[in-house]
């Protein structure tokens, strides 16, 4: 279950990095900052995903116990 957590925590890190280039390339490539908005919204979604079924499955095994 450490990994579920530690991908949550990676997802987030991209999310951060990607809005910071988004920002850095707004004036000069406003193609390449849309290609980074979508990044840190898809990065967004899926820490959002894992920890909602990293939830879901421990209380699943805590109820079985």
């Amino acid at each position: 279950m450490k990994n579920n957590k530690i991908s949550e925590i990676l997802y987030s890190l991209i999310a951060i990095i990607a809005t910071y280039e988004s920002f850095n390339q707004w004036n000069d490539n406003r193609k390449k900052a849309y290609i980074f908005i979508g990044f840190a919204l898809l990065s967004v979604f899926m820490g959002l995903f894992r920890r909602h079924y990293r939830k879901k499955f421990n209380k699943r095994g805590n109820s079985s116990q």
